[in-house]
């Protein structure tokens, strides 16, 4: 899966519109960044990558790439 891919399903996790996001985006300016887009982000990782995600984790995340990173 592509980067392009990966970060299209981050998208419609956080439901916002494709193209939103980039490798370089803060997730702290993204709004719909919150506690549900979180745990749903822990049961994408699960499901989709087979890696399971803590809340440690996720709190070190600063941009979308270390999502992607963190994806594989």
């Amino acid at each position: 899966m592509t980067n392009q891919e990966k970060i299209a399903l981050i998208e419609e996790t956080l439901e916002i519109d494709g193209g939103t996001l980039t490798e370089n985006t803060l997730l702290s300016e993204v709004a719909e960044y919150d506690s549900m887009a979180k745990l749903t982000l822990i049961v994408l990782c699960d499901d989709e990558f087979n890696k399971k995600l803590t809340g440690e984790q996720i709190r070190s995340f600063v941009t979308v790439k270390d999502i992607l990173d963190f994806m594989g």
